[in-house]
């Protein structure tokens, strides 16, 4: 119960530093993925060939940015989340666990929002369709928002031990978003390409979701059980280093 009321607090905390309660606030998280997913898809119906399918180019745009905003920016919320919140960790029920958590489920709400909302408002005007395995798409979702979670805690978890991670996530995550399977599907790769790129779990992912959203209308490649299994390493790994921080602060 106390946890509880902690990321409570925390999260209304974050909304209110994030997106403050002048102007758009809160609405902005949704209006950047709609704005993005629009000029992406009027990009691709000039160039229809670019994402190597003849899959519903909305749609496409919908499934590939959504799922790329949530695994990369659930990191950059989490790096330096400690330093920058250093005076709330003298309250003995605020851990640093519950700083990243609040970060990730703002983040995984948001993003997870934004995604409902694009597909709604697009059916509504009759530009998309709707899922044809809504419960595929929620399980892809949701293991991706896994996989973004545990990147995120241990990249925060290294960051307090080095200035470098601020510096060399976000130009290391745009190297791999090309690779992440937003812009393309993976049976339109070389078979040698297509084996070490689907060692990716956001790849992995994005695929097991557009096969979910589209069903028969495209041959997916995805290996969900080596993704489980990695996200439970990536998962032990960020709790471990977590810990570590908290017994050298409680040690210092």
């Amino acid at each position: 119960m106390v946890q509880g009321r902690v990321l409570h607090a925390l999260l209304i905390r974050e909304m209110l530093t994030r997106y403050g309660r002048n102007n758009l606030g809160f609405l902005w998280l949704f209006l950047e993925p709609m704005l993005f997913t629009l000029a992406v898809t009027a990009l691709w119906t000039a160039t229809r060939t670019i994402h190597g399918s003849d899959l519903p180019i909305t749609a496409f745009a919908i499934t590939g940015y959504a799922s790329m905003l949530m695994w990369r920016n659930m990191p950059g919320r989490c790096i330096n989340a400690i330093k920058g919140n250093t005076p709330l960790m003298f309250h003995r029920q605020v851990r640093p666990l519950d700083v990243y958590t609040s970060r990730i489920l703002l983040e995984f709400g948001g993003s997870s929002a934004s995604f409902v909302l694009l597909v709604m408002a697009f059916w509504a005007f009759d530009a998309v369709a709707l899922p044809e395995d809504a419960l595929q798409v929620v399980v892809g979702w949701l293991t991706l928002g896994w996989f973004g979670a545990g990147l995120a805690i241990v990249l925060g978890a290294v960051s307090e031990k080095s200035d470098l991670v601020d510096k060399l996530w976000p130009p290391f995550s745009y190297l791999l978003f090309p690779f992440s399977g937003a812009a393309f599907i993976v049976d339109s790769l070389p078979d040698k390409a297509r084996e070490i790129l689907l060692y990716l779990p956001m790849l992995n992912c994005v695929e097991f979701i557009r096969e979910g959203y589209f069903g028969t209308k495209m041959h997916a490649h995805y290996d969900m059980p080596y993704v489980i299994v990695f996200n439970l390493v990536l998962t032990l790994l960020a709790l471990g280093m977590v810990r570590m921080h908290v017994v050298e602060a409680d040690y210092e």
